[in-house]
C-alpha cells in the first residue's frame, strides 16, 4: 500500500526554513543552494495544494496552514531523529523507551531503582519527559506514560490501557529533631504540631484526622507548599509534620532525615498508574520495561 507522504527531503527543507524564516538560511544549515531549497517547498506546496509560505519585503513567512503543519513536522522529524540515535547507539539490540511521567514520582521512586534495570537490562534506555496531564498517544512520540490519578480518570484516557503499579498511602513524616520530646506519637497528639499544608490538597490533613476519628481544629492551617518535594525539604528542616505518600520519602527516611510520626497510613483515591496506547504493538523493550516496573511496585525495597 502506497503512504500519501511527501519526501523527506521536502519535509526536512520546509521544517528548517518554518524554523528559521528564512530559504537562505534553511540552506546554510541543510548544505544546499536557495533555489534547491526553493524548489523542494514549491513541490511541497504542489504535493498538498496549499500555499506553506507568502512572501514579503522581508523574506517570507508562514501562512495559517502552513504554521499548523510545521509544528506536526517538527514533531515527527525529532522523533524520527530520536528513533534513528536509538537504532545506531543499540545497533540493533535492545532499545528505548520514551516515557512521560509525573515529575514527583519519576524523580523520587523510579530514577533511584533505574540502575537496578541497568544491571537486568543493560541494553535499555529510559528517556524520561515530565508530563502530568493526558495527552493523545498518536499526536506524541511516547511509548508509555506514568501518570498520577484516580481510576475514573484513567478509565476516561481514551485509546490507552492502564495498568495499576501501587496506590497511593500518606502517612504524617516529620524531623527527627521536631519529634525529640516523645518517644511514641498519637494521632492525638499530632494535633498539637505545626502542621504543613499542600495546596493542591487542602482538606488532606482533614481527611486523615476524620479516619483517625480525631478533632483538630487547626487541620486547615499551616504553611502551604505545592509540590511534595517542597513539603518533604520544608519538613525535614523541622518547620512541621507533612502528610507525605512514604515511597516519595524513601531517600529521607533512610538517611534519617524525616520519621514515619504515626505509621497510620491514610489510603487515598489516587494511584499510579503506567498507561500505553490500547492498539499498539508493544516493542520488546516497554514489555522488559513494564515487567520490571511491575515487579518493584509490588513491594521491591529500593536497592542502593
Amino acid at each position: 500500500m502506497s503512504r500519501t507522504i511527501p519526501l523527506l527531503q521536502s519535509l526536512t527543507c520546509f521544517e528548517a526554513a518554518a524554523r528559521h524564516k528564512s530559504y537562505t538560511h534553511a540552506a546554510h544549515e541543510l548544505a544546499l543552494s536557495q533555489s534547491a531549497v526553493s524548489r523542494q517547498i514549491a513541490a511541497l506546496e504542489a504535493f498538498l495544494g496549499i500555499a506553506l509560505f507568502r512572501r514579503t519585503r522581508h523574506g517570507v513567512v508562514l501562512t495559517p496552514a502552513g504554521a499548523a503543519y510545521a509544528r506536526q513536522v517538527s514533531a515527527r522529524l525529532e522523533g524520527l531523529e530520536r528513533d534513528t540515535l536509538d537504532t545506531m547507539a543499540h545497533q540493533g539490540s535492545g532499545g528505548a523507551v520514551h516515557l512521560a511521567a509525573v515529575p514527583t514520582f519519576a524523580t523520587r521512586w523510579l530514577l533511584p531503582r533505574l540502575p537496578e534495570l541497568a544491571r537486568q537490562h543493560p541494553d535499555i534506555t529510559i528517556h524520561i519527559d515530565a508530563s502530568t496531564r493526558p495527552f493523545l498517544f498518536a499526536d506524541s512520540e511516547y511509548d508509555a506514560a506514568l501518570y498520577a490519578g484516580t481510576s475514573e480518570q484513567v478509565s476516561n484516557w481514551p485509546g490507552t490501557q492502564a495498568a495499576l503499579l501501587m496506590h497511593e498511602d500518606v502517612v504524617p513524616v516529620a524531623s527527627p529533631r521536631l519529634l525529640a520530646t516523645r518517644k511514641v506519637w498519637q494521632p492525638q497528639d499530632i494535633t498539637r504540631l505545626p502542621l504543613l499544608q499542600q495546596s493542591t490538597r487542602p482538606k488532606a490533613w482533614r481527611q486523615w484526622f476524620d479516619e483517625m476519628e480525631v478533632s483538630s481544629e487547626l487541620a486547615l492551617h499551616g504553611p502551604r507548599y505545592e509540590l511534595f518535594s517542597m513539603l518533604a525539604t520544608a519538613a525535614s528542616h523541622g518547620l512541621g509534620v507533612a502528610l507525605m505518600p512514604s515511597m516519595l520519602v524513601e531517600s529521607e527516611l533512610a538517611r534519617g532525615e524525616l520519621q514515619i510520626v504515626c505509621n497510620r497510613p491514610l489510603r487515598g483515591k489516587r494511584g499510579y498508574y503506567l498507561v500505553t496506547p490500547e492498539a499498539a504493538q508493544e516493542k520488546t523493550a516497554l514489555t522488559q520495561f513494564r515487567q520490571w516496573l511491575q515487579q518493584h511496585a509490588a513491594g521491591d525495597p529500593l536497592r542502593e
